[in-house]
């Protein structure tokens, strides 16, 4: 975990998970799906398109969920709506953004990277999720980048275990 906190600038972070048995290439075949993270990530209730091609840099979804309090009080559901930015297939990374939402995030840009961690394409990954955000109102930077260490670990087991015990 790598944390920058100043309250005058944008606070940024990197969190990064290492996957053994799924390939660089089999991880980014879940992240390519933008409009059903969902499936994976805890907390998300649900996640879907509300315009464009999923997948398609300027497409936008909606994430809807309890991971993160939304601002309306403790039990009303936290929401968002991110926008795709850019999409990189060859280097397995994307970016994108929050247009609107109910969690105090006032500027969000997140890039995850997903590169193979082995000696061959094959022999496992690494998952990298950079965060900048301006300050949020009720927060310390190191809590809010633990939640996201979390969850990107339950994400990344997941997608794991989906690919190593697929449902027959």
């Amino acid at each position: 975990m790598e944390v920058e906190q100043n309250s005058e600038t944008k606070w940024k972070a990197k969190v990064s998970t290492v996957l053994k048995e799924a390939s660089a290439e089999q991880i980014w075949g879940f992240y390519g799906d933008f409009f059903n993270f969902h499936k994976w990530f805890p907390g998300l209730a649900s996640c879907y398109g509300v315009h464009g091609a999923n997948g398609e840099p300027g497409c936008i979804r909606y994430c809807g969920g309890f991971s993160i309090k939304s601002e309306d009080g403790e039990d009303s559901v936290s929401w968002s709506k991110e926008k795709l930015t850019a999409v990189d297939p060859i280097h397995r990374s994307l970016t994108y953004e929050i247009v609107d939402c109910n969690i105090g995030f006032k500027s969000y840009e997140s890039t995850v990277k997903i590169t193979p961690s082995g000696s061959d394409a094959e022999s496992g990954c690494r998952i990298d999720w950079s965060i900048k955000v301006d300050p949020v109102k009720g927060w310390v930077l190191e809590d809010l980048v633990k939640k996201f260490e979390v969850g990107l670990d339950r994400a990344a087991r997941r997608m794991e275990e989906a690919l190593t015990n697929p449902e027959e």
